[in-house]
């Protein structure tokens, strides 16, 4: 996992780094650890539904995709299931808060809030719902850096992370934010296709849940928030 050979933004794949108009930041394994909070939350959501629960490190598997998309896929359950099995997860969410079991990754607020001063539109486009997002953010003291904060719907009709990145795309578009030089900042396969469905290229992030081979279509990989920075400021 590699970023670009140069790092003055001649990758042909994308602008100058730091002439980007807009980027967008995915949450969970980007900008916020949320794995061990959500795996435990799984591992009870599983138990009470009488399912297996699978090892820690099988559950990572989950973190990341929309959270209907990983019950069906990864528990097998029905449609019926995976909205039972949903209403328990955000029961334990309600209960201890969405941010608990969470922290932002070292490093992240400091560029976060860098290229807010810089006075680059930044936006948070999630698969988690909307409603966790912006507590989570506000939990952290990140919430004012974005233009947008954007997550998946309540009723997961909007979960896919392209028709998330759509929705947050509108909504910058409204407020008159150039979106012209936009780039995504995730760390799976799910934000590479979700950006690449609107032509907008990715940069994934080493230190999140993917693997090497979902990051093979990705602009670039970076291992540092320093590395990072270079790519999104120049």
């Amino acid at each position: 996992m590699t970023i670009p050979d140069t790092l003055d933004g001649t990758d042909a794949r994308g602008p100058l780094a730091g002439t980007w108009s807009c980027i967008l930041f995915d949450l969970d394994g980007t900008i916020t650890d949320s794995g061990p909070g959500i795996t435990h939350r799984l591992a009870l959501t599983l138990a009470e539904m009488g399912a297996p629960v699978p090892s820690q490190s099988d559950l990572m598997r989950w973190v990341g995709p929309p959270i209907l998309d990983s019950f069906r896929d990864f528990a097998g359950f029905t449609p019926e299931q995976s909205l039972d099995a949903l209403v328990i997860y955000r029961r334990l969410v309600a209960e201890v808060g969405a941010y608990s079991g969470s922290a932002v990754y070292p490093g992240m607020a400091g560029l976060i809030s860098r290229l807010h001063a810089r006075g680059v539109p930044l936006a948070v486009s999630s698969s988690k719902p909307e409603s966790q997002v912006i507590p989570i953010l506000e939990h952290f003291g990140l919430a004012s850096a974005f233009t947008v904060i954007c997550g998946a719907s309540d009723d997961e009709s909007r979960s896919a992370k392209a028709d998330v990145v759509a929705e947050a795309l509108r909504r910058l578009g409204e407020l008159g934010v150039d979106t012209s030089r936009t780039v995504l900042v995730g760390d799976r396969i799910h934000d590479v296709e979700g950006a690449a469905a609107h032509g907008i290229p990715a940069i994934i992030v080493e230190w999140g849940y993917g693997s090497p081979a979902e990051a093979v279509d990705a602009m670039a990989v970076v291992h540092s928030t320093d590395q990072l920075a270079v790519l999104l400021a120049g």
